[in-house]
């Protein structure tokens, strides 16, 4: 894979993953508008919002949850609806 990510025009018709991995290569997290924010005193480390998150955004240490990673999270609020302890939140994105 080379060092420099790809333009748009060079990105294969349908968004086909043509290398595998590269999908760290892409930060997409500006797209956002919202971003979580975990209630760490409620949160139990269910690891739901980093099983579904759809962006692998949601950082994990041995204790737990570690973060949110705002390079790769799009705001899409997946990990809102699957929190069963409902800890997590949107915030609007400042710019």
């Amino acid at each position: 894979m080379s060092d420099k990510p790809k333009g748009w025009k060079e990105l294969p018709i349908g968004g086909k993953i043509i290398e595998p991995g590269s999908a760290r290569v892409y930060k997409t997290g500006d797209w956002k508008t919202f971003r979580p924010v975990i209630d760490r005193e409620e949160c139990i480390d269910c690891l739901f919002c980093w099983l579904y998150c759809p962006d692998m955004a949601i950082e994990l240490k041995e204790e737990g949850i570690s973060e949110v990673n705002l390079d790769y999270c799009k705001g899409c609020g997946i990990c809102v609806e699957v929190c069963p302890k409902k800890c997590i939140c949107m915030e609007k994105e400042e710019r």
